[in-house]
């Protein structure tokens, strides 16, 4: 089964990155996209990924292959019921094959239960991003090496999800295939409960911090890199938080559970079961792949011990410059808890990466890659 024609509903950062790679893909594919302000998606169409953009929700090719959800859940599961009511495409809509982009599944599966359309439809779930969203942020590297959840229901047509499954291999992305249930139970561990735990160590740091803000201006090494992600869109949290609540609040009992053993081992002195706890859970975290796309972009960023003294800095990023390796940001870390050097190199990519490397030791600097 061939994929040649596309229509994508909402194109923004995630949606926009699917099209790239398409185009990039099959550069003869039909791409088309409805927006609500079509003048939004000028640039999809000068930069040659999208053919057509209407703001007519159902104005759809009957010849398409794909239909991609890319707007909020919410906005998604609307979307669908209004494309499912419409007469105009009862004839066709079911030979479409219809996916979305979001990081839940159960309600959006639900809807396509209810509207009797479980055979076609196929729930999807890039596991990528970056910090900020819009169409004009949109790359298909994006895609590249990262791992794409396929969530068909028992009902979904076998060959829509072998197509659906070839397309995504296409953009240099790695299929994953799990049911609607088992996708929100593993997101809402890797994923969703991570986010929230981020959020709630920080709020607990600014709530218990003195005066002074000692706590703030010493956070850096461990507790910035854990806490990362509670940066994160808060509308979009409030939407996966109210999609998958149920999953969220089980694997969110199991965390305190963990939290409440650690807690008695310390009001018991059991220093034996802690030493027990960082052993396990340092092997485990030791096999998970070093590197990736997750919900949000992946970080290459090296350490680099420098001396105290005028031009360092200044001449690092000279030669990097001079192979033309691009600086994604650079600063200096005050606390030095993991052991980094005191000049840290954020990278775009991770060849970037890998290219500094011996430019920066062949000029006699130690150097630490972030893991």
């Amino acid at each position: 089964m061939v994929l040649h024609k596309f229509h994508f509903l909402a194109l923004g950062l995630i949606g926009g990155s699917i099209a790239k790679a398409i185009r990039k893909a099959r550069p003869d594919a039909v791409i088309n996209a409805y927006a609500r302000h079509p003048e939004k998606l000028n640039a999809a169409v000068m930069d040659g990924t999208v053919n057509r953009v209407t703001a007519v929700l159902d104005d759809i090719d009957p010849d398409t292959d794909v239909i991609f959800l890319c707007a909020p859940t919410g906005a998604n599961i609307s979307n669908l019921k209004e494309l499912a009511a419409d007469k105009k495409l009862a004839d066709v809509l079911g030979n479409i094959i219809i996916t979305d982009v979001g990081s839940v599944k159960g309600d959006i599966q639900n809807c396509a239960e209810s509207l009797g359309i479980t055979a076609n439809f196929l729930g999807g779930h890039p596991m990528t991003g970056r910090e900020k969203s819009g169409y004009e942020n949109s790359d298909a590297s994006l895609l590249e090496n990262t791992y794409y959840l396929l969530a068909p229901s028992a009902d979904t047509k076998s060959d829509y999800t072998e197509a659906l499954t070839a397309l995504v291999k296409e953009l240099h992305s790695i299929p994953l295939v799990t049911s609607p249930s088992e996708h929100d139970r593993a997101t809402a561990a890797i994923s969703h409960v991570p986010h929230l735990i981020a959020a709630a160590l920080v709020k607990c740091v600014k709530d218990h911090d003195n005066r002074e803000e000692l706590m703030r201006t010493i956070a850096a090494g461990g507790f910035r890199d854990i806490t990362r992600i509670a940066s994160s869109d808060p509308s979009m949290w409030e939407n996966i938080c109210r999609s998958n609540t149920g999953e969220i609040r089980a694997f969110l009992r199991s965390y305190i559970n963990e939290l409440e053993k650690i807690d008695d081992y310390l009001e018991e002195k059991d220093f034996s079961n802690i030493s027990g706890l960082f052993k396990e859970s340092g092997a485990y975290r030791s096999s998970m792949p070093v590197r990736g796309r997750g919900s949000m972009q992946g970080i290459w960023r090296i350490f680099v011990d420098i001396p105290d003294e005028s031009g360092a800095i200044a001449g690092i990023a000279a030669l990097l410059a001079l192979k033309k390796i691009s600086i994604k940001n650079t600063g200096i870390t005050h606390n030095r808890e993991q052991a980094e050097g005191a000049l840290y190199i954020e990278f775009y990519d991770e060849r970037s990466l890998n290219d500094s490397l011996p430019l920066i030791k062949a000029a006699g600097y130690n150097v630490i890659v972030d893991k």
